[in-house]
C-alpha cells in the first residue's frame, strides 16, 4: 500500500480533470456500455490514479488507439497536463469478440490496437489525427466504431449475466445452474471476458458501488459507508479499498463527496 505522504498526492482520476460520460448511439449499444472523454486540467502534473472497475476500454490518446484491459488494482499512467482521453468502454462480453483475444492476455496492460491485429487501426488513427479538436474527435470516434459493428462478433450473453451478478451485490445462488455451466467453466468464462476470475469481478464491483455512495454522500460516516456498500464491516472495507485503490476510503471520500463537486 502506497505511504501516507503518497496518498495525499494521489488524485482519483475523476478528480484530475472533467469527465463526461455520452450514451452510445443505437447501433453501439450491444458492444459498448458508454463513450467519454477526459480532459486533464492544466497545470503540475499529477500522480493519477485509474481505479480498477471491471470493464476494458478502447482508447485515443497521444495519437495512438489504445486497449487499457481489465485491471486488479489501480494503475498510475503518466498523462500530460491538459491532454484529453477519448475512450469508448467495452460493454461486458463484448471486449473479447471484437478484440479476439482473450482478456487474461492484457489484464493490468495497455496495448497498442495495431499490435493486437485490427487492420483498419492505422486509417483510423490517420483520421483522428486530423480532427481539429477533442469534440470533432470524439463525434469521429463513435462513427468510425459504428463501421466496425457490423463485422463485430456478437458480445457473449452469459458474460453480460455474470456482470450483472456481480454488480448487483446479491449474486443469486442458482447462477452457476441458470447458465448451465460448472465452477470451473465460470472460471474459463469469467478469465476470457473480464481476465480474472467471479470472486475477484465482486471484490472490484462492490469497490465501484463504495464509489458511486461516496458520489452521492460526503456526510454518510464510514461504517454506514461499508454496510451499504456491502463489506462486512469498515475494517473490511479499509482494507479491500486500500489493496485496490492505494487510497483510504476517508481519502476517497473527501475527494468524491458531494462538497467537492462544485471543484
Amino acid at each position: 500500500m502506497a505511504s501516507g505522504k503518497r496518498k495525499e498526492m494521489v488524485l482519483l482520476a475523476a478528480r484530475a480533470g472533467r469527465y463526461r460520460e455520452y450514451a452510445p448511439p443505437p447501433t453501439l449499444r450491444r458492444h459498448f456500455s458508454r463513450l467519454w472523454s477526459h480532459a486533464l486540467h492544466i497545470g503540475p502534473p499529477a500522480m493519477v490514479a485509474i481505479v480498477p472497475d471491471g470493464y476494458c476500454d478502447l482508447l485515443w490518446i497521444d495519437g495512438r488507439l489504445v486497449v487499457a484491459g481489465p485491471d486488479r488494482t489501480a494503475a498510475f499512467p503518466v498523462i500530460q497536463p491538459g491532454a484529453t482521453v477519448t475512450g469508448a468502454r467495452f460493454a461486458p462480453g463484448a471486449a473479447a469478440p471484437w478484440l479476439k483475444t482473450p482478456l487474461s492476455e492484457l489484464v493490468g496492460c495497455s496495448v497498442p490496437l495495431a499490435d493486437i491485429g485490427r487492420k483498419d487501426t492505422a486509417e483510423f488513427e490517420a483520421r483522428l489525427a486530423n480532427c481539429p479538436d477533442p469534440s470533432a474527435a470524439m463525434a469521429l470516434f463513435g462513427r468510425l466504431l459504428e463501421g466496425t459493428g457490423c463485422d463485430a462478433e456478437e458480445p457473449a450473453r452469459d458474460a453480460a449475466m455474470i456482470f450483472a451478478a456481480a454488480d448487483s451485490g446479491r449474486p443469486p445462488s442458482g447462477l452457476l445452474d441458470r447458465l448451465g455451466m460448472s465452477e470451473r467453466q465460470l472460471r474459463r468464462r469469467c478469465h476470457h471476458h473480464f481476465g480474472y476470475g467471479a470472486k475477484t469481478l465482486e471484490r472490484i464491483r462492490r469497490f465501484q458501488r463504495f464509489l458511486d455512495l461516496c458520489r452521492k454522500s460526503g456526510t454518510m460516516p464510514l461504517a454506514r459507508l461499508a454496510l451499504e456498500a456491502g463489506f462486512a464491516d469498515q475494517p473490511h472495507m479499509t482494507r479491500e479499498v486500500g489493496e485496490l485503490s492505494t487510497l483510504t476510503p476517508a481519502v476517497i471520500l473527501d475527494q468524491l463527496g458531494v462538497r467537492k463537486r462544485g471543484d
